[in-house]
C-alpha cells in the first residue's frame, strides 16, 4: 500500500509538473508570436520598399556606371532573397506557435478538428531541434512524405502530439545512442509518411537506431486504440531500429 501511495504522489508531481509547463509554454507561445508578427509585417512592408527602389533604379539605369548599376542589382537580388527567407521562417515559427497554442489551450480529452499532416510535421522537427539542442553535434536525415487532400479529421491534439513527440524523441534518443558507437558508416535515418488509405489516416514514423522501450509501446497504444478508436502496430528490432504505425479512422 505504501509503495503504490508512493507511486500515486510521483505520478500527481509529474502530472503538476506537465500542466506548469503547458501553461508556460502556452505564455511563451502567446508572448513571441506578437513581435514575430511584427518581424513578417515589417518584411513584406520592405520587400515592397525594395520594388519601388528597383523601379528607380530601372528609370534612371542610364544615369548609372554600368559598373554601380550591376553592383546594385546583386544587392537589390540579394536583399530580395533575404526579405522572402525572413517571411517564410517567421511564417513558419507562427506556425508551429499556432499549433502549441491549440494544445495547449484545449481541453482534456477535446476532439478537434485537425491538420494531422501540418500537426506530425510541426512536432517531428520541434523534436529535432529539441533533440539539436540538447546534443551537440547530432544529425539526422529526415524524410517526409506528407499526402495532400487529407481532411481536417476530428482528433485530440494534445494526445495525438504527444504520441508523435514520444515516438519521435525516443527514435532520435535511439538514433543518437546508437550513434556513439556505431560504425563510421552508419547513417541515421528516420522516416515520416502520412497518408490516406480508405477511410484512414496512416501515419507511419521509421528509424534505425537502438528500439523502443514497453512503456512507451503501452502509453502510445492508449492513445491510438483507446482515445482514437484506431489501430497501432509497432516493428521493433533490436540494435536495428524500429517501425510504428497508427490507422486512425477519419471522422469529420
Amino acid at each position: 500500500m505504501e509503495q503504490e501511495i508512493n507511486q500515486l504522489r510521483e505520478q500527481l508531481q509529474k502530472q503538476e509538473k506537465l500542466a506548469s509547463l503547458g501553461i508556460l509554454s502556452a505564455g511563451i507561445a502567446h508572448e513571441i508570436q506578437n513581435p514575430l508578427n511584427f518581424v513578417i509585417n515589417f518584411s513584406k512592408m520592405s520587400d515592397k520598399l525594395l520594388k519601388d527602389l528597383t523601379e528607380i533604379v530601372e528609370d534612371n539605369e542610364d544615369k548609372l556606371p554600368e559598373e554601380d548599376r550591376e553592383e546594385l542589382e546583386d544587392i537589390v537580388a540579394d536583399l530580395k532573397e533575404n526579405m522572402e527567407k525572413i517571411v517564410e521562417h517567421g511564417e513558419r515559427a507562427i506556425s508551429i506557435i499556432r499549433g502549441i497554442l491549440l494544445v495547449s489551450r484545449g481541453k482534456e480529452n477535446e476532439y478537434l478538428p485537425t491538420d494531422v499532416c501540418k500537426l506530425a510535421k510541426e512536432y517531428v522537427w520541434l523534436s529535432y531541434h529539441a533533440m539539436r539542442a540538447n546534443h551537440k553535434g547530432f544529425n539526422v536525415s529526415i524524410h517526409e512524405q506528407y499526402e495532400e487532400g487529407i481532411p481536417q479529421m476530428m482528433v485530440i491534439p494534445q494526445d495525438l502530439s504527444r504520441a508523435i513527440l514520444n515516438i519521435v524523441n525516443n527514435a532520435l534518443y535511439s538514433i543518437w545512442d546508437k550513434s556513439q558507437s556505431a560504425p563510421d558508416d552508419y547513417k541515421p535515418e528516420l522516416t515520416i509518411n502520412v497518408c490516406k488509405q480508405d477511410n484512414n489516416c496512416v501515419i507511419t514514423i521509421t528509424d534505425n537506431g537502438k528500439g523502443m522501450t514497453d512503456e512507451v509501446k503501452q502509453r502510445l497504444r492508449d492513445i491510438i486504440e483507446n482515445k482514437h478508436h484506431g489501430k497501432i502496430t509497432f516493428e521493433s528490432e533490436e540494435g536495428q531500429g524500429a517501425s510504428f504505425t497508427f490507422t486512425i479512422p477519419i471522422t469529420k
